[in-house]
């Protein structure tokens, strides 16, 4: 194989690809990138056995051909070389090792056989739709912040993508970690009606909002029972799903909480994350004190001190204490887009309800503590 491609093509795929691949295996192959040539054109392939990506670019072959290498090493070496610097990629048969070439600079290393790459063969993907990758962005932003990293509850490892049960079709993300819970949903895209309820695990979430970035077109969406694929730009990313049943969630959304409170997002997140400088580490709660056009917050660690700020805020129902964990109240308040942010109450011990007032279909439920 020998072949000439610009650094800053080969650096986006590369660090597209390396993403995937775990700093420690127990299988080696599984630490490299594969590359292989064809019709003016070099992919590369990384795999965990469970994500997928390959990315295809255009590029210079003298001589088609097929090697791996260290993905973490490449991508580390390439990411050093000067801005603009034309790289050489060649394997001979004499040699197994990949030699890349770039000015004064010359590396050499080594490579694997490459039939031992292991292929992640996809299923019969019965729906396939697309959707704009805003709305793709917007469907994991507003949701992937909630996924639960407790292993046990492997379920709640993912993002819930499904049709909406609701009269007007929707196609809608759902994660929680049974402290809070983030929805958002867009209008249902062609195809993507009758499809079964999946769960995306958390790394292929991540994997995809990577390659997400700096896209500006539509993304082909193929779902089967078992896998998931997104064809975004020129790479493509195939990935296992998670094998479990996602909770009932909309028991837990609701619906009738009655006191309504109305604050400004930033003033009102800027007052959390100064109060909750001195709260426990583990609990990091603070209390929320409401009375006419009045909030409160106290956090009162014995070791630490005291902290009290009062705000303006718009709220006319009875006086209610509640506490929240801080980092889940910065969390949700970070995804809202407008200037204002609306929690419904219903007691201290009862879920609330936070809303987003722009036009996102979006929301949020958070679950109390006791303080």
């Amino acid at each position: 194989m020998k072949l000439t491609i610009e650094r800053a093509d080969l650096l986006k795929a590369l660090s597209h690809v390396q993403s995937v691949v775990e700093r420690r295996n127990t299988i080696p192959i599984l630490s490299n990138v594969l590359m292989s040539t064809a019709n003016g054109q070099i992919s590369f392939t990384a795999t965990d056995l469970d994500i997928e990506i390959i990315e295809a670019i255009n590029a210079e072959i003298d001589e088609d051909g097929t090697v791996t290498a260290p993905a973490h090493t490449f991508y580390e070496i390439v990411r050093k070389l000067p801005e603009g610097a034309e790289v050489e990629l060649s394997k001979t048969a004499d040699d197994p090792r990949l030699v890349i070439n770039a000015g004064r600079s010359r590396f050499s290393l080594p490579s694997l056989p490459d039939d031992e790459f292991p292929v992640l063969n996809a299923d019969d993907l019965g729906h396939t739709f697309s959707v704009h990758s805003s709305d793709l962005v917007k469907l994991i932003d507003k949701t992937r912040f909630a996924v639960s990293t407790e292993e046990t509850r492997y379920y709640l490892n993912g993002i819930h993508l499904h049709a909406a049960p609701d009269d007007a079709p929707k196609l809608r993300t759902v994660a929680t970690d049974g402290h809070r819970l983030a929805l958002a949903e867009i209008d249902m895209p062609d195809g993507a009606a009758g499809m079964s309820g999946i769960i995306i695990p958390r790394k292929t979430v991540q994997e995809v909002r990577r390659l997400l970035d700096g896209i500006d077109d539509d993304v082909t969406v193929s779902v089967s029972e078992a896998k998931i694929r997104f064809a975004i730009g020129a790479a493509t990313l195939t990935s296992k799903l998670i094998d479990g049943s996602f909770p009932e969630y909309e028991r837990v959304i609701p619906r009738t909480n009655e006191y309504t409170l109305k604050i400004e997002r930033d003033v009102f997140a800027a007052a959390v994350d100064r109060v909750a400088t001195i709260s426990a580490e583990k609990s990091r709660s603070v209390k929320m004190t409401l009375e006419a056009d009045t909030l409160t917050l106290t956090v009162n660690n014995p070791e630490a001190g005291l902290a009290v700020e009062e705000l303006s805020v718009n709220y006319d129902a009875e006086p209610l204490e509640i506490g929240f964990n801080a980092r889940y109240l910065l969390d949700i308040l970070g995804q809202i887009e407008t200037s204002e942010a609306v929690f419904r109450f219903a007691d201290a011990a009862a879920p609330s309800l936070v809303e987003d007032d722009s036009e996102t279909g979006a929301l949020y439920v958070l679950m109390p503590l006791r303080v």
